[in-house]
């Protein structure tokens, strides 16, 4: 009975893949009622690595089956479909709805995991805008809380500090834009705060010197009765800064700013005035 069983639907199979070398046997499948045949088809095409045509039967077979037997397989073998097709983001979605709906399967960790790494695919250029930089990286720090001791935590990592040194670039740019714009006050306050959130970067000699920039520009070009004050920060930061640019490229052109800072405040202290902008 069992012979007989399964050679019936190898014929059902093999009468379903001649019927779909017809003209429009994969449309008229695609639109039909019969799902047994479109499952059949959907994983003869995804065992093909023919993902693009896979992709649509699943769509549709997700919608029928769902809650019901097959549904957890379906989902799992569409959510992959779409991931080798490159359709990330529709991947990453499917992955999360299987851990949503099927939180003790097999596939569950599995799926945490290829959900982060879809929206790690993701992820942009640094110079464009980072909210789905910032999901990834929240998805997959969520994957590390939860599977501390998964095979894929080395990926996890790797995948983190590359994303993170997008933000760090993105931040950076930010901070020194404001500069370029000659919004110098601005400047200060977010190279500052660059510094401060990202200790070890690379950038982190360039946001010095550009801190002692804007803080300059900003004092000579702020009204009389600020000056003074504002050049005594740009000193005290060269002064806090000095031993971090000692073997910067920048070392020179930061000197040259805390001496005509200094030669200012003096300046001003004999009750003269300096010209601002």
């Amino acid at each position: 009975m069992q012979i007989m069983a399964k050679l019936s639907r190898l014929v059902l199979i093999l009468l379903t893949v001649i019927s779909l070398h017809g003209c429009n046997g994969y449309d008229k499948l695609l639109k039909g009622n019969d799902f047994e045949a479109k499952y059949d088809y959907a994983m003869k095409l995804y065992n093909e690595k023919s993902y693009g045509r896979a992709n649509q039967l699943f769509e549709n077979l997700t919608l029928h089956y769902r809650d019901r037997q097959k549904s957890e397989e379906i989902l799992w073998c569409y959510a992959n479909s779409l991931m080798k097709s490159g359709d990330y983001y529709t991947a990453a979605y499917q992955f999360l709805t299987l851990t949503r709906r099927f939180p003790y399967s097999e596939h569950a960790e599995e799926a945490s995991f290829l959900s982060a790494y879809c929206k790690y695919r993701e992820s942009p250029a640094y110079s464009l805008d980072q909210g789905i930089t910032k999901d990834a990286i929240d998805e997959l720090e969520r994957f590390a809380a939860k599977y501390p001791q998964s095979v894929h935590i080395p990926e996890v990592n790797a995948y983190l500090d590359e994303l993170r040194d997008k933000l760090m670039l993105k931040d950076y740019e930010i901070a020194y834009g404001y500069y370029v714009t000659e919004q110098y006050h601005a400047a200060y306050v977010a190279l500052r705060n660059f510094v401060n959130l990202y200790p070890d970067s690379p950038k982190r000699e360039d946001a010095l010197f550009y801190i002692l920039r804007s803080g300059y520009e900003y004092a000579i070009g702020s009204r009389e009765e600020k000056v003074q004050e504002r050049l005594r920060q740009v000193v005290n930061d060269f002064d806090r800064f000095a031993a971090s640019l000692q073997n910067s490229k920048h070392f020179e052109a930061s000197q040259e700013i805390y001496t005509k800072s200094k030669a200012a405040l003096a300046h001003l202290e004999q009750g003269n005035t300096i010209k601002t902008k």
